[in-house]
């Protein structure tokens, strides 16, 4: 992200006039590798913190992101338990500014109640049963799902499709991977052929992990944010992301068997979560090992969209040697359990 201290300051003060902000203090939070966005918490002894995002990849429309902040704010307004948009003194969901000849998209959100499981060091409510947070995880998801299902959009953001396509994928993989080019090309194919009805496909979160929700320690309510990479996809994509994010809390253990045990009752209190609050089409659910292996296809995409954004030579480091592995032997589930998996290095 361009941002020197010059913008930062011009930035900074521009920002504060379009949204009152006199008297925060702003405490920038570490970018993760490969973030797009500069956040930073705002903080006021007698008001509520809000949470600023800052924007200018320059690889997105304001249609983009009004796209997302509407979703957002129509999710929030029927009852998701979701971190809200905050609108500007101008009564705009998002504001622009020119800075040093770079133009900034700004945009600020409440503050979620809770922290992050890794704030917390893994550690869930005292006494609690992990279940509880297993099904809590599942319910938000169901019940985001369910309000997207009647969610008209007013700005259109862009589909799985648009961006994971034939096309679009043998341009962007080396011809090296001529391969796994094409079993992704089969995946795609496979995908094309799921009937996209209200109940199967509508706006997603596309990016749902612990790392882009706050859990409120002393209620295990979920507070789910970071709809950046929103889009219209099936709703099992979701879902599948939930499973490879589960693997976490057993990717230590040495034995195939009790991993699997783990991962199935996982999902189960996940799932049960879901269907309190949605629908699940269980033809749809037998396709897990399908969008588990789409949540691999987004994985290596989006880890050369960011080699080519930072300007970096493409290259396949052990991660993307793993999963590229699983995708050309046909070796379901990431590995997890298979012969290929190894605890002392997870996934590689």
């Amino acid at each position: 992200m361009l941002y020197n201290e010059v913008e930062k300051s011009m930035l900074l003060a521009a920002i504060s006039g379009r949204y009152d902000l006199a008297g925060y203090e702003f405490t920038p939070i570490q970018e993760h590798e490969g973030g797009r966005n500069k956040i930073y918490i705002l903080h006021n002894k007698e008001l509520k913190d809000v949470v600023l995002r800052i924007s200018n990849l320059g690889d997105r429309t304001k249609e983009d992101y009004l796209a997302e902040l509407e979703f957002v704010q129509f999710l929030h307004k029927n009852g998701a338990s979701v971190a809200n948009v905050i609108e500007s003194n101008h009564h705009n969901l998002l504001e622009q500014f020119d800075i040093c000849s770079n133009t900034f998209t700004v945009c600020m959100f409440e503050r979620a109640k809770g922290m992050l499981l890794a704030e917390n060091n893994y550690r869930y409510r005292e006494g609690v049963s992990l279940h509880e947070y297993f099904f809590n995880c599942g319910k938000v998801l169901g019940k985001i799902h369910r309000i997207s299902s009647d969610y008209t959009p007013i700005h259109q953001r862009y589909s799985f499709f648009d961006r994971f396509n034939e096309e679009y994928l043998n341009q962007l993989i080396p011809d090296e991977h001529a391969l796994l080019k094409l079993k992704f090309n089969e995946t795609i194919q496979e995908l094309r052929y799921i009937d996209q009805n209200r109940t199967s496909y509508g706006m997603i979160h596309f990016d749902f992990g612990d790392s882009n929700y706050s859990i409120d320690f002393e209620t295990g309510n979920i507070t789910v944010y970071d709809f950046d990479n929103c889009c219209m996809g099936f709703y099992m994509y979701d879902l599948a992301d939930v499973w490879t994010h589960g693997v976490g809390w057993i990717q230590f253990e040495p034995n195939a068997r009790k991993r699997r045990d783990f991962m199935e009752e996982y999902f189960h209190y996940v799932l049960e979560g879901y269907r309190s609050e949605n629908n699940l089409d269980e033809t749809l659910l037998q396709k897990l090992p399908l969008f588990i292996n789409v949540t691999i296809l987004e994985n290596i995409v989006d880890e050369i969209e960011t080699m080519l954004r930072e300007g970096q030579k493409i290259e396949w480091d052990e991660e993307l040697i793993y999963l590229e592995k699983c995708i050309l032997d046909d070796i379901p589930y990431r590995g997890f359990f298979n012969e290929i998996y190894f605890t002392e290095h997870p996934f590689e």
